[in-house]
């Protein structure tokens, strides 16, 4: 069931700690993955709350859980992919500091796991559009998924 879904980035990520705390890289501009600036923003999400299912039609996102832990769930319906049909599971968090970059018109959502709440940082290449993406809810029976 959780197998990569082709053309989504999963880049490990650095963080800086000492006795007066950290430094958390996230995404430079000299990076391969890096295509342009459009937006940065953060998510919270509560523990076993969820955030489904997303699609952006242009977009690329760029996620980093900063705070907390959550599961990305992803699922890729593009017509013709390799991976058509194919769910993928990703826990992130400070453990496995990760930037996950997935390219547009891949479905995606989150849960949060973390103990009270969990903070999402998203880069996006493009400004926020609400009109380049759809929505979902997370039990739509589009998906065939157990949250």
């Amino acid at each position: 069931m959780n197998k990569e879904i082709k053309d989504i980035i999963i880049t490990p990520l650095r963080i800086i700690a000492d006795d007066r705390g950290s430094v958390m890289h996230m995404l430079r501009s000299d990076s391969k993955i890096f295509k342009n600036f459009g937006e940065i923003y953060f998510s919270t999400i509560h523990k076993d709350k969820i955030k489904a299912w997303h699609l952006h039609k242009e977009a690329t996102l760029n996620y980093a859980c900063i705070f907390g832990s959550v599961k990305l769930v992803l699922f890729d319906e593009r017509k013709g992919s390799e991976t058509e049909g194919l769910y993928q599971e990703i826990n992130l968090s400070i453990n496995n500091y990760s930037l996950i970059t997935i390219p547009p018109n891949i479905w995606n959502g989150f849960k949060g796991l973390g103990n009270d709440y969990s903070i999402i940082a998203n880069c996006l290449n493009l400004p926020h559009n609400e009109k380049e993406m759809v929505r979902l809810d997370y039990n739509n029976t589009k998906f065939d998924y157990n949250w």
